[in-house]
């Protein structure tokens, strides 16, 4: 029976349609974003976990930049540490210099006194974002060096701490004591015996005994500040090494989500191709449907 109230294959023809453009309008949004999964009605579970991996891996970019401060720190002291080496060993060099006979200690003295300056300043110097590691007063130094979510899915941020400690075995060449180097204590500060600390040593009326105890203090200086810097040196390698986890971390993150969220630009090309093919023929297969009822008219001719 032929109704022209009710055209049954017209409504099958549409209804048909529409579910082809519902899929043509979702394939299009894939290759125009490029994602399978865009908000949370594409797919809750998955939107959920790409958003909360997405933050995370904000949260390791901003570790990655404070890895790359926390790395300037180091190196900043490391060097200086470094140096300050170079020129104590001068003055260790100096002390065996002064004990051959004849050696005028006044003028050895006057290179010590330049010497011992240098290290003065290479102390102030190594100050980096307002931090000084090879100068300062008891405490404990902090950078970061990671970011964890944990398995109860909890977050925090691991610190990776350097203990300053200014005594004569201590690890930086000078305290501090009201904002200024304070050459009394420290490394090369810190009196040790009758020859004093590195930094105060004269040696213009020492007798062969005291430069004995001066090159005994240096040797020890040296020693002190060479496990200093192996320590620096050390945490500097840890940073480094960390930094490109982070990286890789990071890059794995990335891998994750696209393979949770990414559209298959090749699939999408070819459900879109079909598609529209299909969209053609239920435009065409509507029309033909609409113009059965056309036909009626002629049985009243």
């Amino acid at each position: 029976m032929t109704s022209i109230n009710t055209n049954n294959s017209a409504q099958a023809a549409l209804q048909t349609l529409r579910g082809i453009n519902q899929g043509l309008n979702s394939t299009q949004n894939h290759v125009s974003t490029g994602y399978r999964v865009g908000k949370a009605s594409d797919n809750a579970a998955y939107w959920s976990i790409a958003t909360t991996m997405r933050s995370d891996n904000k949260a390791l970019g901003a570790v990655s930049d404070a890895l790359g401060l926390g790395a300037a720190k180091v190196d900043t002291a490391y060097t200086a540490m470094d140096s300050a080496i170079d020129v104590v060993g001068e003055i260790k060099a100096k002390i065996v210099a002064a004990t051959e006979n004849g050696v005028d200690k006044k003028k050895v003295q006057e290179e010590i006194d330049q010497l011992q300056d240098q290290l003065v300043s290479i102390a102030q110097s190594a100050s980096f974002s307002g931090e000084n590691w090879v100068a300062g007063a008891n405490g404990t130094k902090s950078v970061v060096s990671s970011f964890v979510r944990d398995g109860s899915n909890g977050v925090s941020v691991k610190m990776t701490d350097y203990v300053l400690n200014n005594g004569s075995a201590g690890n930086v060449m000078f305290g501090m004591s009201g904002g200024q180097v304070d050459t009394s204590t420290g490394i090369l500060g810190t009196a040790n015996g009758s020859a004093g600390s590195v930094y105060s040593l004269d040696i213009t009326n020492m007798t062969i005994g005291d430069l004995g105890q001066a090159l005994t203090n240096v040797e020890n200086a040296l020693k002190a500040m060479t496990s200093a810097g192996a320590k620096l040196g050390s945490i500097s390698t840890r940073i480094n090494m960390q930094d490109d986890f982070v990286n890789a971390l990071s890059d794995s993150l990335d891998s994750g989500i696209g393979r949770l969220v990414d559209a298959n630009m090749e699939e999408e090309s070819s459900k879109l191709s079909a598609l529209q093919t299909q969209q053609q023929l239920a435009i065409q297969s509507l029309s033909i449907a609409n113009s059965s009822s056309q036909n009626i008219l002629s049985l009243f001719r």
